[in-house]
C-alpha cells in the first residue's frame, strides 16, 4: 500500500502540474526578476526530486542537465518548458520506483549516499519535496497573474481520492 505521505507528494505534483497547465513556451521562460521563470520552477523541482529519490535513493543519474540548469545555488536560467517537463515527468516516474516501497518504518532513516547518511530522515524529505511543490506553485500561479492570465485555479483541487486515512504500522 502507498504510504500516505507519497500520496500528498503525488497530489502536490498534480496540483503543480493543474496550475501550471496552459502556460505557452514563451511565457514559462520569462522572468519577473527576482523570480525565477515558470521553466526553471519545474526543472527545479525535477532537481531536487531527482536528488533525493534517484541519485541519492537508487544511485541512478538521470537528467543531469537538470541540476545543472536548475539546481539550488545555480545561476538563474530560462530552460525550454517543453524539455523541463519531459524530465520532470521522466524523474518522478523514476522516484515513484523507490517511492513506492516506503512503509512507515522507513520514514525516520536517513538515506546513505557516497558513505554517508543524509542529513533529514526520509520522512523529512518528503515533507520538505511536499512543501516545496506547494512553494513554488504559488509562486508560478504570481508569474501567471504577472503575465495577464485569467480564470487562474483559485484553490486546491479534488483531494476525494487523497483524504486523511491513518498510517499503517
Amino acid at each position: 500500500m502507498t504510504h500516505p505521505l507519497v500520496i500528498q507528494l503525488r497530489f502536490a505534483r498534480s496540483e503543480f502540474a493543474r496550475g501550471l497547465d496552459g502556460v505557452t513556451e514563451e511565457e514559462a521562460t520569462r522572468r519577473f526578476e527576482p523570480m525565477n521563470c515558470i521553466s526553471w520552477m519545474v526543472g527545479h523541482l525535477a532537481s531536487q526530486e531527482n536528488y533525493y529519490w534517484v541519485r541519492a535513493a537508487q544511485e541512478i543519474k538521470l537528467h543531469p542537465e537538470v541540476v545543472e540548469q536548475t539546481g539550488s545555488g545555480r545561476p538563474a536560467t530560462t530552460p525550454s518548458l517543453a524539455g523541463m517537463w519531459t524530465a520532470w515527468r521522466d524523474i518522478t516516474v523514476a522516484a515513484d520506483t523507490y517511492l513506492d516501497t516506503l512503509t512507515t518504518g522507513h520514514l525516520s532513516q536517513h538515506i546513505e549516499f557516497k558513505g554517508r547518511a543524509l542529513p533529514e530522515s526520509i520522512g523529512t524529505m518528503l515533507y520538505r519535496n511536499i512543501y516545496h511543490y506547494w512553494y513554488h506553485l504559488g509562486e508560478g500561479m504570481a508569474v501567471r497573474q504577472l503575465l495577464g492570465h485569467t480564470d487562474l485555479p483559485e484553490f486546491i483541487g479534488d483531494m476525494s481520492a487523497v483524504g486523511y486515512r491513518p498510517e499503517a504500522e
